[in-house]
């Protein structure tokens, strides 16, 4: 009976060795890596060291995804964004335009000025009225 309970070893795997990690220097693989937001959009082709820029730092986007024009670019790092929508009046049974201003972070990379057209894009809060960040520039 103890003969029929032994059970066959299984020969043991040779498990290979791997040396020490190999040391890559931080900008080659900043370079190699590719840059993705989550969003089809262009990425800019300067760098920059900015830690709120959603492509070369650590801020993450989501949510709203707007497109407007920049019509004032005189504070730091920072863009006035203007969208223009039209709203359906049911006593007139008519259209009438309106707009919205949004300030947004402009990141170095991409900067922004005033008359081009950008799509900027909801981030979590940067300041009482920044909540938003240029992530493409179309024109300028």
């Amino acid at each position: 009976m103890p003969e029929e309970k032994e059970k066959k070893k299984r020969p043991l795997r040779k498990v290979k060795r791997l040396g020490p990690p190999k040391k890559v220097d931080r900008e080659r693989k900043m370079e190699t890596k590719k840059i993705d937001i989550g969003v089809d959009v262009i990425p800019p082709k300067e760098k920059c060291n900015d830690k709120n820029c959603p492509f070369h730092g650590t801020l993450p986007v989501r949510g709203q995804i707007i497109e407007g024009v920049v019509v004032s670019d005189r504070m730091q790092k920072t863009v006035v964004v203007k969208k223009k929508y039209k709203r359906y009046i049911p006593k007139y049974e008519r259209y009438e335009w309106r707009s919205g201003k949004y300030q947004a972070h402009n990141p170095p990379c991409i900067n922004a000025k005033v008359g081009a057209t950008v799509k900027i894009m909801e981030c979590r809060p940067l300041s009482k009225t920044k909540t938003f960040v240029v992530i493409e520039q179309k024109t300028k």
